[in-house]
């Protein structure tokens, strides 16, 4: 059991004068008077029966027995400082695999809407090519560009499908007409990414061609993208990736028709791995894609 303690605003008291080594700028910390705290110090004096301060003319010093105790009763504040801060409920923290392309142009433009209604979730985002490992990597929930199944144990569940479609700046179709036929496309630079859906595009919506179109590659489609809206040329991307800067009039679609592509997008997640706040993260996932899906 617990021996008899000290008066906790006594020892309170004497901790905020010791960091201070002045009892007035303790009592602006405490929000008291300082004839409070220096009564309140006499008091636990008299309660230990020693004394812990040296009264100087314009300052305190601590006596060694005073500094001793001092160190020992401000670890103990510390660990009750702790210990509350413990009871407090905290976030709790998923990993999130994704894209960069996806990450950029989806999910990041509606992180604020998830982070106001689910404040307590800490998103980890892991934005990378490279496809991550639920186990190793310590990933809760991926996207993937595929088709299931994508492994034993893995819950899939469609995104969007990949519908491509070129868009452009507005301020490229200022003075000319929009690409119909090769030669018209010739006045234009495609800008690649690492799919390079351009040749099977150009024979379905433009024509069978032998010429070289100019162009511009990036490694990344999200680049590529934001190279479109910077007029540097016509680019092929997932409609749901552009849909905002379509809806924002910084791109246009500039050719006819779409092209769709064997893969699409799934939210993937391990079956075992069960908590409220991963079936929040993917329940809302889902219901920002689904009007997409509804086009």
């Amino acid at each position: 059991m617990l021996g008899k303690l000290p008066s906790l605003n006594g020892l309170k008291a004497f901790e905020t004068s010791a960091r201070h080594l002045n009892f007035r700028l303790a009592a602006e910390e405490l929000d008291v008077t300082q004839a409070a705290v220096a009564q309140q110090i006499r008091r636990l004096e008299a309660e230990l029966g020693v004394q812990l301060f040296e009264r100087l003319p314009r300052t305190l010093a601590l006596t060694g027995v005073g500094r001793g105790y001092g160190a020992d009763i401000r670890r103990a504040f510390e660990i009750l400082s702790s210990a509350t801060e413990n009871l407090k409920p905290q976030p709790v923290k998923l990993t999130v695999s994704t894209t960069p392309t996806f990450a950029s142009k989806w999910l990041i433009p509606r992180l604020p809407e998830l982070t106001r209604h689910y404040p307590e979730l800490d998103l980890h985002i892991q934005a990378t090519e490279r496809m991550s490992n639920f186990q190793a990597d310590g990933v809760d929930l991926a996207v993937r560009y595929g088709r299931p199944p994508f492994g034993p144990g893995l819950a899939a569940e469609l995104l969007f499908e990949q519908e491509i479609i070129a868009v452009c700046s507005p301020l490229l179709l200022e003075q000319r007409d929009r690409p119909r036929t090769p030669r018209q496309l010739e006045d234009y630079t495609l800008l690649h990414d690492a799919h390079n859906f351009w040749p099977e595009f150009i024979e379905q919506h433009i024509g069978k061609s032998d010429t070289a179109f100019k162009g511009i590659s990036f490694n990344q489609t999200s680049h590529a993208i934001e190279a479109a809206i910077a007029g540097q040329g016509i680019v092929l991307a997932n409609h749901d990736f552009v849909s905002g800067d379509l809806q924002g009039g910084r791109l246009v679609q500039a050719i006819e028709g779409s092209l769709r592509s064997p893969s699409d997008f799934y939210l993937v997640w391990p079956r075992y791995r069960k908590s409220a706040e991963l079936t929040t993260l993917v329940d809302w996932v889902l219901s920002e894609a689904r009007p997409a899906e509804s086009r």
